[in-house]
């Protein structure tokens, strides 16, 4: 993984239905199960055996008019930091308006490669009006149409030849990559140098192959991972620190760059729905998860029952997924940072188990005969067997049934949760697939 491309524009010129285009290939794979609207804004897109991540800027407006300019502004100035390159959609039946000559300006200034996309254009008589477009200053405009697909391979072909090749990274194999993620103000830079104490001189940075993932390798007290930073060298920003879509493009490089995934909550604010928004990115690339409420020292009822509550809303918000584990600590105060370091190395454990087939089948096969799934027009399902899928990034298991297709979520659900019962996968992913024998 590694490179990021972002769709910006002034409202109703197609981004969605662009973004949509580009990674429908995916979105068969990342499941659509309840989440929130904004979901669709974050996809991958493989074309031509290379995979980028594509972000739509324009689900994170505030649908008002008079911030509704400065918004769109202040996500283009976001984009142009966080992403390696930027889609800039027009449309073509409108024309040219002085919006788009706004955004040109702001693009233009950039170091990064633009690509000035008119949509809309859905038949050859319609490729004259690209003409005008020129006036941006921003190179030849490529003509598309995303609501039919037409000119979107050349797009994607020129996409690639745009995007900086992702330069193999001198990362040794095998060593896990933690990645400290949350909104902004969750301690995520205090927690990092908690990890890493003042003794910086045993921390050896490695740049990224992205442009701004710096691992840190930490090699002490019997641990060995790397720290993905993508906080590493970023100047304080002009855009105002709490734009949501900021705290997601942050996350974005860091999540895909990591195994494990530690989710820092602020103990004074509880969850909020930007915390749920890095959840959704963590559980849509698979990562294996690590919560870390911090501030706590500055929670005046540390009672056993205050704990319970505090654990079970946060699980209860990112259900289904609740076999995670929650570690209350203080950066600040360095309570129980080292836990948290020794939970992270343990879910990555977790997410290498291997189970053998006879002990699956064994365990599994008496429990789904006790509850089998439910019938379906008189027809009875069986699973008759189950196995792991050796050598996959997260544990991933096949029922083989006799009628798969009439096996829904709720039971799958409660297959996993056996499997989860009997053995330690906390933390991880697991993959279920049911198959026909």
């Amino acid at each position: 993984m590694g490179s990021l491309v972002a769709i910006v524009g002034r409202p109703n010129v197609g981004k969605s239905t662009l973004f949509n285009r580009l990674t429908k290939t995916r979105q068969a794979i990342v499941s659509d199960e309840a989440g929130t609207t904004r979901d669709r804004q974050y996809g991958h897109c493989d074309w031509n055996g290379r995979e980028f991540s594509v972000v739509d800027t324009g689900g994170w407006v505030v649908n008002s008019d008079d911030i509704f300019e400065e918004e769109i502004r202040k996500q283009v100035m976001v984009a142009t930091e966080e992403a390696d390159l930027l889609l800039f959609l027009v449309d073509g039946q409108n024309g040219l308006t002085d919006w788009d000559s706004d955004v040109a300006k702001i693009l233009r200034r950039t170091k990064l490669p633009v690509i000035l996309v008119v949509n809309k254009v859905d038949n050859n008589e319609d490729l004259y009006v690209s003409g005008e477009f020129y006036k941006l200053g921003l190179g030849d405009p490529v003509c598309v149409s995303a609501a039919t697909g037409s000119g979107t391979g050349d797009l994607l072909d020129l996409v690639l030849q745009k995007l900086p090749e992702g330069s193999g990274s001198s990362l040794e194999e095998g060593i896990p990559r933690f990645a400290v993620v949350g909104r902004p103000n969750a301690g995520k830079s205090s927690i990092i140098n908690a990890f890493i104490g003042e003794d910086r001189h045993i921390v050896t940075e490695i740049a990224g192959t992205t442009r701004d993932s710096i691992y840190t390798r930490f090699d002490k007290f019997g641990f060995d991972f790397y720290l993905v930073d993508t906080a590493g060298i970023r100047r304080k920003n002009k855009v105002n620190e709490d734009l949501e879509f900021y705290s997601v493009m942050r996350s974005i490089r860091a999540i895909e760059n990591s195994d494990v995934c530690i989710l820092m909550l602020d103990a004074t604010r509880g969850i909020e729905a930007q915390d749920m928004n890095i959840f959704q990115l963590i559980q849509k690339n698979q990562k294996s998860l690590v919560v870390v409420v911090n501030k706590w020292d500055l929670v005046e009822d540390k009672s056993q029952k205050a704990i319970t509550y505090f654990e079970d809303t946060i699980r209860e918000h990112l259900a289904p997924f609740k076999d995670f584990p929650v570690i209350f600590a203080s950066a600040l105060t360095k309570q129980r940072i080292f836990r948290v370091l020794e939970t992270a190395k343990q879910v990555y454990l977790n997410r290498k188990v291997k189970i053998g087939t006879s002990k699956l089948n064994e365990v599994l096969l008496p429990i789904i005969e006790a509850t089998p799934p439910p019938s379906i027009k008189g027809k009875y399902i069986k699973i008759k067997y189950i196995s792991q899928v050796p050598d996959t990034q997260i544990p991933t298991f096949v029922f083989y049934a006799n009628l798969p297709q009439y096996i829904k979520e709720p039971y799958k659900r409660f297959l996993e949760n056996k499997i989860r019962e009997n053995w330690t996968l906390t933390g991880s992913p697991i993959n279920l697939f049911i198959r026909q024998k």
